[in-house]
């Protein structure tokens, strides 16, 4: 077989297997890569959904998770598609709209994630962010 420089097969000529095929082909593989990959991806997204109020790259992780599982499983796939339509609907549709729109959704985009870390802060560690507010109000 005649592979061209960039690692592709020439015309008419099948790849060699990757790595997911070699595994498959081995007893029991298919099963034990499905659970792999369906535990890395669940994993990726319960961290991003944790992530999510604060800051950093929360729903990065959440589609990448998505991402991982719809290298094994369909229903992913079409999750992951659904959820990129409905983020360029979002986005496009908020493009479309004035400047006092968009002041308006990233106000309550920010009070929304305020409210999520003030009630995560409080129930887990038991500290109330107004309340220390308060303190330092006359």
């Amino acid at each position: 077989m005649v592979v061209a420089e960039d690692g592709q097969a020439g015309a008419g000529e099948s790849a060699p297997p990757g790595w997911r095929d070699r595994v498959r082909a081995r007893r029991g593989g298919h099963l034990a890569l499905r659970v792999v990959i369906g535990v890395i991806g669940c994993v990726m997204i319960v961290g991003g959904l944790i992530m999510v109020p604060f800051p950093g790259p929360g729903w990065l992780v959440v589609f990448a998770g998505l991402a991982v599982l719809a290298t094994e499983f369909p229903w992913a796939s079409r999750l992951l598609e659904l959820a990129k339509r409905a983020v360029l609907a979002a986005t496009d549709w908020l493009r479309r709209q004035n400047w006092f729109v968009r002041v308006v959704a990233s106000l309550l985009t920010l009070a929304c994630a305020a409210a999520i870390v003030w009630v995560t802060l409080k129930l887990t560690m038991g500290i109330d962010l107004v309340q220390m507010a308060r303190a330092f109000v006359p």
